[in-house]
């Protein structure tokens, strides 16, 4: 069994976060530019089998496509083409950034901390996708 791997697509930073073997927990992976995000999945990938990418799908709150929305359309298309072999779903994002900040507050991150370590926050944001697929399954 390969791990799941989700995707917290942002315009500059992209959170990844992925399974461990036995897909029970979720874990934050990495924080990688977006432009980089296709090499790093090629990277990753021969090092781990992974069976399932998850893709945040970000929507207003009333459910209706934002400014993002079509940005992930167009990453599900592309990967789809580049990794043929690869599930790729869609999983609600709503909240996910909020409740990412407030896990980071709870642990406690200083104000400084998480306004410098932003990368945190996408990472964050992955793993709470990943395990929002997670429990739906």
């Amino acid at each position: 069994m390969g791990r799941i791997l989700a995707i917290d697509l942002g315009t500059k930073r992209t959170g990844i976060a992925v399974t461990d073997t036995l897909q029970i927990l979720a874990n934050p992976l990495e924080t990688v530019q977006t432009f980089k995000l296709v090499d790093f999945l090629h990277d990753y990938f021969k090092k781990e089998i992974v069976d399932t990418i998850v893709l945040g799908y970000p929507t207003h709150l009333d459910g209706k496509p934002n400014e993002m929305t079509p940005r992930v359309v167009s990453l599900k298309s592309r990967l789809t083409k580049i990794f043929p072999d690869k599930n790729i779903v869609y999983v609600d994002e709503r909240f996910t950034s909020k409740m990412a900040m407030q896990s980071m507050i709870a642990m406690g991150s200083k104000k400084k901390d998480r306004q410098e370590k932003a990368g945190n926050l996408d990472k964050v944001s992955a793993a709470i996708i990943l395990q929002s697929y997670l429990d739906q399954k």
